[in-house]
């Protein structure tokens, strides 16, 4: 559950704001300004200051320069070096607030607008709060017919346990060449949370409990073939909902901003050579690096025939799991080390961190040899292409992009390494022509996917076995469980305003997550902001620029 800093004006609560910083064209009808989103093409190196509302962290409003990513080979020569860099040291933008979505009077979505002319535009009554979150608003006197709207992009960075989306609108400028270059900004960042893992452990503990009762009740009862077929396009439910989730809120963003363009990496991951730790080739990479190799022999030999846990030798010693396979260990070489029977039976199902944690030098020894696991990169390859597919569907050009196009825009622009930045390099970029990024927000949205409760109707213990009965219906008092809602107590140790999302409970004393903790509010006291839609949202402060970063 995610919780928002108490408070009467929720608008205020929902987005971190930034001083105003409006010019007076903002409210001229039918103009680029009309949500304070325009902006004129100027040249570069005037000595003007930037007239986007951005700042650098630090309250001021930096001049705007020019961000090269790449030095030419030209420039390395004039300035002495052998070897043109390919990359600057730091990041060269600006920083700014993360814009506010507006939606027009017939609720078609407008260019985003700063904060302060969100509040503006409030003050005076001209619009409407049309959603908390992410933070809407709704003009009251502008259909879209009688206004401005240029297209934005829509960037995404997938990810096995996360992706990024970034809305940014590319303008053409005049550099102090008198060359047009390219600059992007990125005005709104959001970091959405997969719950793939839980949906995996639940699918495992489901067919867990499946199994008790089969055994339990139809001893004799014929197992089920596995050569059953699947339709087309089908994924297994943690990796399907990676990509639904991500084509909901590409949807969603699209009813909120003027999304006109959907850019997405695709990467492929060579998960052979990931697990050999180097490049393959020839026959190594068709038979494997340890094709003709018995396990036990060449675990024998890795160990010097002693128990991996005591050392003992001149004993029984049996094959373990470093990772347990009741909790997702593979039957990969580097999972596997010798283990004497006591070792073998104190161990357990244990993870060998939990096991081993009072001998920290024998783990770090046991750890050198696992590897980093293929999970996320088998899920990356397995939802690649129904992403792409999924998106297509909204009737919006995708387009595509490579994992090194990404990481070579981040680098030449000096940008951290996080989900949303990585989104905001998708797509290509001419760093020899001048190309560049000159603005990315200080603020992500974080939509954490919490889903909307279990279709199972009885809790079970540790064991699988029924321990109580749950409620049939999921509406208690007009509320569900995850709504936004604002509480007015009147008394006691809790008396005041607090906003948060709440769990429902049959008798009415619904529980709300504060700052403070956790409170049992009556549902006469509560006020619903907005319904619960399977997400958990909280603001982080984006990654600051690293102050320094090696070439390549």
């Amino acid at each position: 559950m995610t919780t928002f800093p108490a408070g009467e004006q929720t608008h205020q609560a929902v987005l971190p704001q930034q001083p105003a910083l409006e010019s007076v064209g903002a409210d001229t009808p039918g103009s680029r300004d009309e949500t304070a989103h325009g902006h004129p093409a100027t040249a570069w190196g005037t000595g003007r200051e930037h007239g986007r509302g951005e700042t650098d962290g630090r309250g001021t409003r930096p001049r705007r320069r020019h961000a090269k990513g790449a030095t030419t080979v030209a420039n390395a020569a004039e300035n002495g070096s052998g070897d043109a860099p390919t990359h600057n040291p730091s990041y060269k933008g600006g920083v700014g607030a993360s814009r506010v979505f507006v939606l027009s009077k017939d609720g078609q979505p407008l260019m985003p607008c700063h904060p302060a002319r969100a509040r503006e535009l409030l003050g005076k009554g001209r619009a409407v709060v049309a959603r908390q979150v992410p933070f809407t608003i709704r003009l009251k006197d502008r259909t879209r017919a009688e206004s401005a709207v240029e297209g934005l992009q829509l960037r995404i960075d997938p990810g096995s346990k996360g992706t990024g989306l970034v809305l940014t609108d590319e303008k053409k400028e005049i550099d102090e060449h008198g060359t047009t270059v390219t600059v992007r900004r990125g005005l709104i960042s959001i970091e959405l949370q997969h719950r793939g893992e839980q949906i995996r452990s639940s699918m495992r503990k489901r067919a867990g409990y499946r199994h008790r009762r089969r055994s339990a009740n139809c001893r004799y009862r014929a197992p089920r073939s596995d050569n059953r077929t699947r339709p087309a396009g089908w994924l297994p439910p943690s990796l399907r909902h990676r990509v639904d989730s991500t084509f909901s809120l590409a949807k969603r963003l699209g009813r909120f901003a003027p999304v006109t363009e959907i850019y997405v990496e695709r990467v492929s991951f060579d998960t052979h050579s990931m697990s050999a730790g180097r490049p393959l080739k020839g026959a190594e990479y068709k038979q494997g690096t340890l094709a003709g190799t018995d396990a036990r022999v060449y675990l024998r030999a890795m160990w010097n025939n002693a128990c991996a846990y005591c050392d003992a030798t001149g004993v029984p010693l049996n094959i373990e799991h470093l990772r347990p396979r009741s909790r997702g260990g593979s039957n990969r070489i580097t999972n596997l080390v010798l283990a004497c029977t006591p070792c073998n039976e104190a161990k357990g199902s244990k993870p060998v961190e939990v096991f081993l944690a009072q001998r920290p030098d024998r783990l770090a020894r046991i750890l050198q040899q696992i590897e980093t696991p293929l999970h996320d990169a088998a899920a990356m390859n397995a939802t690649r292409w129904q992403l792409t597919e999924a998106l297509a569907t909204l009737g919006l050009p995708v387009h595509t992009s490579t994992g090194m196009c990404t990481k070579d825009n981040r680098c030449a622009m000096g940008l951290a390494k996080t989900h949303t930045l990585d989104a905001l390099s998708v797509g290509h970029l001419d760093h020899e022509a001048g190309d560049a990024i000159v603005r990315y927000p200080g603020q992500v949205l974080v939509a954490k996917a919490t889903g909307r409760g279990s279709y199972a109707r009885t809790t079970t213990d540790r064991y699988g076995f029924p321990r109580l009965r749950r409620a049939r219906t999921k509406q208690h008092f007009g509320y569900f469980t995850g709504d936004l809602v604002r509480a007015s107590v009147p008394t006691g140790k809790w008396a005041g305003t607090w906003i948060g999302r709440i769990s429902v409970r049959a008798r009415g004393q619904h529980s709300l997550t504060t700052p403070m903790g956790r409170v049992n509010v009556s549902h006469w006291n509560l006020e619903l902001l907005q319904r619960g839609d399977g997400y958990g949202y909280s603001i982080l402060r984006e990654s600051a620029p690293p102050t320094s970063r090696k070439n390549g």
